[in-house]
């Protein structure tokens, strides 16, 4: 076996560290825009005057990151040639994640809203399985020029977890299909052209089987935003949305009627191994941080670091950082030889335990820097605040873990 990072993607990661110092700092620090990651962030980043939603100032300047990224050809790198990218391989993908994190914050990698300098497209693959040559041609082009905005509304006010229970529900009308219901954190709704709406279309209840996926423009007589869930890490962009006889016709439809599960299935799998390497980059920062500060402040005339109450759970995180790190390229690059649902439980295993260590490494960082690391002039709250939602959405930990004992115990099938 073996265990370095390969040389292609060493390459990678040297190169965007030049970029990033060349080009991303620079742009971070002119016309203060180091606002937007300092103390002030929170506040510089979200319009508290118009329901919370992110500030026109901020979304400009990652836009302007975007831009940058994409031009220098980092952006598009997970993605196939064919779209722009480079098919930069799953493996690859949470190598980078991992390292752009472990940076910190800062305009090269700002995983609030998914902004980064390699940027995360898992719907790419989405498209790309389930969707028509015309709605290729429609999302896929307009999702880098800016011309369609995607959201996706999976959950509603009465299930989160339980997809298969959804409530919205979708009747054929001829060449139309007629919808009705609410989704609930509605993600991506403050500026979307389109919404990605999951809705029974035929079966039961409980089943995964029934349920359609259905693109809807936000501009549909009948759909409504109703407002912005201000959530524990502002600003917002989870809507609550009210479908009231909502209209659209059949080539509306993302893939086989009834299949709309599995579509979501392709969506969440590459961004949860991908949200696991973030975790461990990020908690590999915390910990990071934690030393270099024990090791500089003195109290009772002698370094922090010296007393094993600081150590041991530094010493903690830091094996379990390695361990999880393994297993999330490992599985990483199993997803890049397998079909994903045969190692779906790996997945889980890698995206609620990396999810956990960033928020333990996060709430340790405050401890050992005492006061100064409660406050928002350090990164810490941040991070902790960033990652403690992914202990819940796009399957929470229990989820993951169930489905985890799902193959262990045989209530489950690896490929389903």
């Amino acid at each position: 076996m073996d265990f370095d990072i390969p040389p292609d993607i060493q390459k990678i990661l040297d190169d965007l560290d030049e970029f990033i110092e060349a080009e991303i700092k620079p742009l971070e620090q002119q016309d203060d825009n180091i606002r937007f990651f300092d103390h002030r962030r929170e506040y510089a980043r979200t319009d508290f005057e118009n329901g919370g939603v992110p500030r026109k100032e901020w979304e400009e300047l990652l836009a302007e990151m975007r831009r940058r990224a994409d031009r220098a050809g980092f952006l598009r790198y997970g993605i196939p040639e064919k779209y722009g990218g480079r098919g930069g391989s799953n493996l690859a993908m949470a190598i980078i994640r991992e390292h752009l994190a472990a940076k910190g914050l800062g305009l090269h990698n700002d995983l609030q809203n998914e902004s980064s300098v390699v940027g995360n497209f898992p719907t790419i693959k989405m498209w790309e399985n389930y969707g028509t040559e015309e709605q290729k041609r429609e999302f896929l082009d307009g999702m880098f020029t800016g011309k369609t905005r995607v959201a996706f509304g999976l959950t509603e006010p009465n299930h989160g977890s339980d997809a298969s229970w959804l409530e919205t529900k979708a009747v054929r009308d001829g060449d139309e299909w007629v919808i009705n219901g609410k989704k609930r954190f509605n993600s991506g709704m403050h500026n979307a052209t389109h919404d990605l709406i999951f809705a029974r279309t035929s079966g039961d209840e409980g089943r995964a089987q029934g349920i359609s996926c259905f693109i809807v423009p936000t501009k549909t007589p009948g759909f409504s935003v109703d407002f912005m869930w201000w959530t524990f890490n502002m600003p917002s962009d989870h809507a609550e949305v009210t479908l009231q006889d909502v209209r659209v016709p059949a080539t509306a439809m993302l893939g086989r009627e009834g299949d709309g599960l599995a579509l979501a299935n392709t969506f969440t799998h590459e961004n949860r191994i991908r949200q696991a390497a973030s975790g461990v980059g990020a908690a590999q920062y915390c910990i990071n941080e934690s030393v270099k500060y024990a090791r500089e402040r003195v109290t009772f005339g002698q370094p922090l670091a010296t007393r094993q109450a600081i150590q041991w759970p530094l010493v903690e995180l830091q094996t379990e950082c390695e361990m999880v790190r393994q297993l999330v390229r490992k599985t990483a690059w199993e997803l890049d030889h397998k079909h994903h649902m045969e190692i779906s439980d790996k997945v889980a295993m890698c995206n609620y335990r990396a999810n956990r260590l960033v928020c333990d490494a996060a709430d340790r960082a405050i401890q050992v820097h005492g006061g100064i690391g409660y406050t928002r002039h350090m990164p810490f709250e941040h991070i902790y605040r960033h990652h403690r939602r992914y202990r819940i959405t796009e399957g929470s930990e229990e989820i993951q873990m169930r489905r985890i004992a799902q193959v262990m115990f045989g209530f489950g099938r690896p490929r389903e």
